[in-house]
């Protein structure tokens, strides 16, 4: 007498750690891209901890010194120590980029839908953001702070000024598509009101390209505020941040590189993090263009 196999399940665990890896090896740059951001997120919560000392502490009796084991990254010209700075720039970069990507994605998302879907408010909105992006987002930015005081709000504020168009024209161009395909028009002609159109219809077909375009926001805005930060536009020079530790550095490039080299190289990896995330999240959602590509 024979007695038949049973199906022996498998552990919860590694089911789901096979899950996790074959996802790996299908997007291997969202792993790489969300490991090096994940850990520059990290390194800019935890600064405190990571054997840093006061950022904006003066010790001129030992400045410039080149990296030792003393002074990991060496110090600046007044002193101060450049691994510690260049930790804590962290806080001011990312936060500024995740905030420039969180304001333009929102405020771009409500005028694309609409702009896309009204044709007055297209004619009208439409030719003031084609104004807009007729001007480099850095002179605008530079416009904006000229006319502020230097804060790292008001960076914010004008690099979201300067990125809004092009996310306005992303999601405009999404939903002119839209809303000549069958099931909206179906949705029109039984009654459906407008904004119910937009949200239940319109917004969620607008997400997978938004978030995309949210990742490379993200990424042009650190740029940006270091560009302003370099030039002395940007955050006030007190506040660590790597736009300010190059543009301190940048006069004495040729006897302590060093303090320019450490920020450019962060803000470099953190970069690159970013823009391999969003394409990553681009061949994950339309696996298409992965394809075409």
């Amino acid at each position: 007498m024979t007695i038949a196999p049973t199906d022996v399940a498998l552990p919860a665990a590694p089911r789901a750690q096979g899950r996790v890896w074959t996802y790996v090896r299908r997007h291997p740059t969202i792993a790489i891209g969300g490991t090096l951001l994940g850990l520059m997120v990290l390194m800019a919560i935890f600064a405190p901890y990571l054997g840093t000392v006061d950022p904006q502490a003066l010790s001129p009796v030992r400045r410039l010194r080149w990296p030792s084991a003393q002074y990991w990254f060496g110090t600046d010209m007044l002193g101060r120590d450049v691994y510690s700075r260049t930790i804590y720039g962290a806080r001011v970069s990312l936060t500024v980029g995740l905030s420039v990507a969180l304001c333009s994605t929102v405020l771009g998302l409500a005028i694309g839908l609409v702009t896309g879907f009204s044709r007055a408010a297209d004619a009208i909105v439409m030719r003031v953001m084609d104004g807009l992006m007729s001007i480099p987002g850095v002179l605008i930015a530079i416009a904006l702070m000229a006319l502020t005081r230097a804060s790292m709000e008001n960076v914010i504020f004008a690099i979201t000024v300067a990125q809004v168009p092009r996310d306005t024209r992303l999601v405009r161009g999404v939903v002119l598509t839209l809303r000549e395909l069958p099931f909206v028009e179906a949705a029109l002609a039984s009654g459906t009101g407008f904004f119910r159109i937009l949200w239940r219809h319109i917004l969620p077909n607008t997400l997978p390209p938004l978030l995309v375009q949210a990742t490379f926001t993200a990424a042009s805005a650190m740029i940006v505020e270091a560009t302003l930060s370099f030039l002395g536009a940007g955050t006030p020079p007190n506040i660590p941040s790597w736009g300010n530790i190059m543009a301190e550095g940048r006069s004495l490039f040729q006897v302590a590189y060093y303090i320019v080299l450490f920020p450019g190289a962060f803000l470099s990896i953190t970069v690159l993090a970013i823009n391999l995330l969003g394409d990553g999240l681009r061949d994950a959602l339309d696996p298409r263009l992965a394809r075409r590509m």
